[in-house]
């Protein structure tokens, strides 16, 4: 009997001590209201926030759909902090443990606070790009990235703090650091700069089609801190480093609004002065009658020059269209144009010299 009752003596005295003096039954207690917010955090995703985001979807701004998502995250992590909060303080802990609850609470609640300004961040790229005149898209996205590092590392820092790690240390540790990074970094802050400036000044955006002279044509699709992705025509990928884009001549050609046609016509040498004034005369007028070219910006029909084996008539103008493709169907109807007027006019047009040139010893 005394073997059962030291049991229970015992068993009496862990059950009142617990763990670390907190009452097993004040423990069971705790985990049970912690539960009970586990639960009414799944409620909060099904019920309230499907709710929320019912409400939002009837309204056409985009702004608020925007924050109820963004708010998912936050509002299913409050519930794990309201109860982690109260199951604590339903438990009595002696000084040193009711300390560490306190820091963990304290961290909690630090977390949610920086946690909801990172989410903010988010549908306030809504509102700035309102300000497309100033800011461009990939702009303004660059400038929700870097709003997003900086508020967890606030975040970080502060969490650090909580628990005693001091971060200025760190910092100046850090600083000294990003010196010997900065010397063998040159090229990727030379790019950062570079996209920078591609951006402020609007050289270009996601899905133009831009031609680097003698390095690259593509379709623009992402453009990063340090390089851009270009989609080339036969369909791969090419990553070119920003900084070609300061160095070296970039034509938009998206930004295109009269594409041109330059050709050189080239006439047999026995066309005749009549011949060649018809011919001129009827091409421009083929081109100012014709609804296809911009005549505000210029039409040129001109005899050029006598060469080798050819009378070179120049003819420049410009379409009204700034499609790729409607360009190549005006310009082959120009050709076929040119073709039956030259034809029509009984005259012909010059082959190359077959000349063979013997040299003199």
């Amino acid at each position: 009997m005394d073997i059962f009752s030291n049991f229970s003596d015992l068993f009496i005295s862990v059950w009142s001590k617990g763990i670390r003096g907190v009452d097993i039954f004040q423990i069971l207690i705790g985990i049970g209201i912690f539960f009970i917010f586990l639960i009414f955090r799944g409620i909060i995703s099904k019920v309230i926030i499907k709710r929320l985001e019912a409400i939002s979807k009837r309204t056409t701004n985009k702004l608020d759909d925007t924050f109820v998502h963004a708010m998912e995250g936050p509002a299913r992590f409050l519930p794990i902090v309201l109860g982690f909060f109260i199951a604590s303080y339903y438990m009595s802990f002696a000084d040193d443990g009711r300390a560490i609850v306190d820091t963990i609470n304290r961290t909690l609640i630090t977390i949610l606070i920086f946690w909801v300004i990172h989410q903010i961040i988010e549908p306030i790229s809504y509102i700035l790009s309102g300000l497309d005149k100033m800011l461009t898209r990939e702009l303004v996205g660059w400038i929700i990235k870097s709003l997003k590092i900086l508020i967890f590392i606030l975040g970080l820092a502060a969490v650090l703090e909580l628990w005693g790690i001091k971060i200025g240390p760190i910092i100046a540790g850090l600083g000294l650091f990003g010196v010997a990074v900065a010397l063998g970094a040159q090229d990727l802050f030379k790019n950062l700069i570079s996209g920078i400036l591609v951006l402020v000044e609007k050289r270009f955006k996601i899905g133009d089609w831009i031609l680097v002279e003698g390095i690259i044509e593509g379709i623009v699709e992402k453009i990063g801190f340090r390089s851009t992705v270009l989609r080339k025509f036969d369909k791969s990928l090419a990553i070119i480093p920003n900084f070609q884009f300061a160095e070296n001549a970039v034509i938009n050609i998206s930004e295109t609004t009269n594409w041109r046609i330059d050709w050189a016509i080239t006439l047999q040498y026995d066309t005749t002065v009549e011949q060649l004034k018809k011919i001129r005369n009827e091409i421009e007028d083929h081109i100012n009658k014709n609804n296809d070219f911009d005549k505000a910006v210029g039409v040129a029909v001109r005899v050029e020059k006598f060469s080798d084996s050819s009378i070179d008539m120049r003819v420049r103008c410009f379409t009204t269209s700034n499609s790729f493709s409607t360009w190549l169907e005006v310009k082959e109807k120009l050709a076929i144009e040119i073709k039956q007027i030259v034809e029509g006019n009984k005259a012909a047009f010059a082959f190359p010299s077959q000349s063979i040139y013997i040299e003199k010893k």
